[in-house]
């Protein structure tokens, strides 16, 4: 892009250094781990490598690499984070770095459903169980999935704590677009778990980039009509 692009090239550059590094994440780990999510949401992989280095330099270690990107699949799906997986796991394999991290589950199959309704609940409040009781009979089954799956798969696991979780949740949903009532549904978890409204913004911000100003401006609407 040097030689053929370097007008744009250096457009890209600026503005990254310039206005994206003043008013985005200023925590390296976070702005490493916020990078890939949404790297891996719309599947940018040609630029995966670059952040996988960001990570490690800034301190991110490979299980919370793994962490980050496992915490993405219930909201974009498994077959983009098997994808972007295999480009990590590639990437540390050519820095020296041994791919394989530590297994965080902390569910079993009996549990996974209590713990991960458990958590839902945490974060969402009584309206989880209203939504499930008001659920129709033949869709009451996603709700499960969504308890024992997205939540008791991926939100019970260890190393990476709620309020990372949920942020990177919410860049999950903010990146592939076209999910604005999840998107408002989690800038509103995120607050509930101690996340603040600057630091949303921060992360939209660092998520700019690479997700174009019509999908920014509508994870920024999302934001304020949670904290109006």
């Amino acid at each position: 892009m040097k030689e053929y692009d370097s007008s744009f090239y250096e457009i890209q550059k600026a503005f990254l250094e310039n206005e994206i590094a003043e008013y985005g994440l200023a925590d390296g780990k976070l702005r490493g781990m916020v990078g890939l999510v949404c790297l891996t949401a719309i599947q940018t992989l040609q630029e995966t490598p670059e952040k996988v280095q960001a990570c490690i330099a800034a301190g991110v270690s490979v299980t919370e690499i793994k962490e980050a990107m496992y915490q993405a699949a219930p909201y974009i799906g498994y077959p983009r984070v098997s994808a972007a997986l295999a480009v990590v796991n590639e990437t540390l394999c050519a820095l020296g770095i041994e791919p394989q991290g530590e297994d965080m589950s902390e569910t079993t199959a009996d549990t996974r459903f209590e713990k991960g309704l458990a958590v839902q609940i945490s974060i969402f409040g009584d309206q989880i169980r209203r939504m499930r009781e008001s659920a129709p009979a033949e869709t009451k089954h996603i709700q499960d999935c969504l308890s024992a799956n997205c939540f008791g798969d991926y939100y019970t696991r260890g190393y990476l704590d709620l309020k990372v979780r949920e942020l990177l949740t919410f860049t999950a949903i903010i990146s592939i677009g076209g999910c604005d009532p999840q998107a408002k549904a989690h800038a509103a978890g995120n607050l509930s778990v101690g996340n603040t409204k600057k630091l949303l913004i921060e992360t939209v911000t660092t998520c700019l980039p690479y997700i174009g100003y019509p999908r920014t401006l509508n994870a920024l609407t999302c934001i304020e009509e949670v904290c109006k």
